[in-house]
């Protein structure tokens, strides 16, 4: 009897296998063609060459594979298989062997666990990295690309600072014009002000600087602003790589944010944890795109349990009823993504209800089917 279900789960995920490859390989190839056809022109005013396309297009790739293209393919994938299956009568017979419509989930549901496995493993090691990487392709053949590593002016805050930077290079670790301020232990205020700074050896140096002391009447007490080498060397918790997650939550557009999840897991809660105290509207975004990232891999395993009662249905079904259905879930699916992202990020509803609320629905409506199907 086991070596009869180790046999069957093979056949089963080997019949899966085949159309979600076709599918992965076909949405990719359909996407790169659309892009392509669109955005050629703007390629060609930045210059960049076959080899430069193809770079961009495989930063991108692991984006565009967790936002939609891994569930999309395996929901199309699983409605053909089981619409075939079905075609052929085969589901009915392994049900009359004795069985069970959920024993027969459980390859596909295997499948679904993996799958979210890997979008959680790409969102946190891959996706945070190809937005830059993409940018810095775009920018690379311009006049002075250099230029475009130091973002506007920027405001941020961490353990009580407030930081205001006239730009960063992520690079070289530096700052140009920071003014810092904080409030000290005893109830006084610490401000610095400096040319530049840089981070080396776990400290920042700054330079040209000037520090006063708020309980001070006397005025700014460390440095001559003229003198060349004054440099003031401080111990901060702030580093470059957490200055990198301050430049990103600045630059999360709410109307961006509430399309898909813009931060990685690690991002959100290495800036949230040191921050408790954030203004409401930055915190709901924040706290959405958290949940979203949670969420996500579990997309996969709502697609399985939607996907099962449609294409295992009894009675003989064209394959091509699977791909409607599909394609109409799929709408249906990131319609309510899309509204209840915004609803959250905006703080119509709280976050962990809109990142989960599409998965809540459909694997739910999911095992309500299943156990009628059954």
């Amino acid at each position: 009897m086991i070596l009869r279900m180790r046999l069957l789960d093979r056949y089963l995920l080997r019949e899966l296998l085949v159309p979600l490859a076709y599918c992965l390989g076909g949405f990719l190839i359909f996407y790169v063609a659309f892009d392509l056809i669109f955005g050629i022109k703007g390629f060609q005013e930045k210059h960049l060459n076959a080899a430069d396309l193809a770079e961009y297009y495989v930063v991108t790739l692991p984006e565009l594979l967790v936002a939609q293209v891994i569930p999309v393919s395996l929901l199309l994938a699983l409605l053909y298989v089981l619409t075939n299956h079905n075609r052929h009568n085969e589901l009915t017979a392994m049900r009359a062997a004795g069985v069970s419509l959920g024993r027969l989930s459980m390859p596909y549901l295997c499948v679904g666990v993996f799958l979210g496995l890997v979008v959680l493993a790409m969102n946190e090691l891959l996706v945070p990295q190809s937005a830059e990487k993409a940018r810095d392709i775009l920018r690379r053949h311009q006049p002075h690309p250099e230029n475009h590593a130091f973002p506007s002016k920027l405001v941020f805050y961490n353990q009580g600072r407030q930081w205001e930077v006239s730009g960063f290079n992520p690079v070289t670790t530096e700052m140009t014009a920071p003014n810092i301020q904080w409030e000290l232990p005893n109830g006084s205020h610490r401000y610095i002000s400096a040319d530049r700074g840089i981070y080396a050896q776990g400290r920042w140096f700054f330079y040209h600087a000037i520090e006063w002391d708020g309980s001070s009447p006397a005025g700014p007490s460390f440095s001559d602003t003229h003198a060349s080498n004054a440099v003031l060397a401080l111990t901060l918790s702030e580093t470059p790589a957490w200055v990198k997650i301050a430049i990103k939550v600045a630059a999360v557009n709410p109307v961006e944010a509430a399309r898909k999840p813009q931060l990685s897991i690690s991002e959100i809660l290495g800036y949230l944890r040191p921050n408790p105290r954030l203004n409401p509207a930055l915190r709901a975004t924040l706290l959405t795109q958290l949940q979203c990232r949670l969420a996500e891999p579990f997309t996969c395993l709502a697609v399985v349990l939607i996907a099962l009662p449609f294409g295992a249905r009894a009675g003989r079904h064209n394959v091509f009823a699977g791909v409607a259905s599909s394609v109409f879930i799929c709408f249906a699916y990131f319609i309510m993504q899309r509204i209840s992202m915004g609803l959250g990020v905006g703080g119509k509803l709280p976050p962990v209800l809109a990142a989960w609320l599409p998965n809540l629905v459909f694997g739910m409506t999911g095992l309500a089917l299943l156990w009628r199907a059954r």
